[in-house]
């Protein structure tokens, strides 16, 4: 007959049988906590709770309106060497079967060839993001610039401060670099 014995177990080996149960336990709560912020994010994606975080209401270019909403109501996002960023949604009117393309854009497009950021995505609910400069000037306006299948071309702005008053904020505390 053999005889076996035991060997003595680790410290970590007795605390990893003592303590795993609670470590699946923690590995199934955590994501629970961030499951309201995900169901926020995919209602607004889907658009069950409007356009975006701040809608702006209705701008008029030309024949075509269009309601703009930011997305996020916080001051841009850094992309790295890139620069900051900021991310609004627009909705065409249901007339606005004529538009070829929607640009947005800090200060006033000198041609349509620096029309800025491109919106895309259906014409119910397009995305754009745009470059957000850190010399931007506070009183800066965003011009919205609207092309047609015909090649006609209208622009409307709004003031920034009025499309994002933290992103107005975050300029005044970067104070113009």
């Amino acid at each position: 007959m053999s005889t076996r014995t035991a060997l003595p177990q680790s410290p970590a080996r007795r605390l990893w049988l003592k303590w795993r149960f609670h470590l699946n336990i923690l590995l199934v709560l955590i994501p629970l906590g961030l499951m309201p912020k995900y169901l926020h994010e995919a209602s607004m994606n889907r658009g069950e709770i409007g356009l975006g975080e701040r809608e702006l209401g209705e701008l008029q270019a030309g024949p075509w309106s269009v309601r703009i909403a930011e997305r996020f109501d916080e001051a841009p996002r850094s992309d790295g060497p890139a620069g900051y960023f900021k991310q609004f949604k627009i909705a065409l009117c249901a007339q606005c079967n004529d538009v070829k393309a929607v640009y947005l854009r800090v200060g006033k497009p000198r041609s349509l060839r620096a029309a800025g950021a491109l919106f895309s995505g259906t014409p119910y609910r397009m995305t754009g993001v745009v470059n957000i400069p850190a010399k931007t000037k506070p009183d800066a306006e965003l011009w919205l610039t609207f092309e047609g299948w015909d090649g006609q071309m209208h622009q409307t702005s709004i003031p920034l401060a009025k499309a994002s008053p933290a992103t107005v904020a975050w300029l005044e505390k970067q104070g113009g670099k």
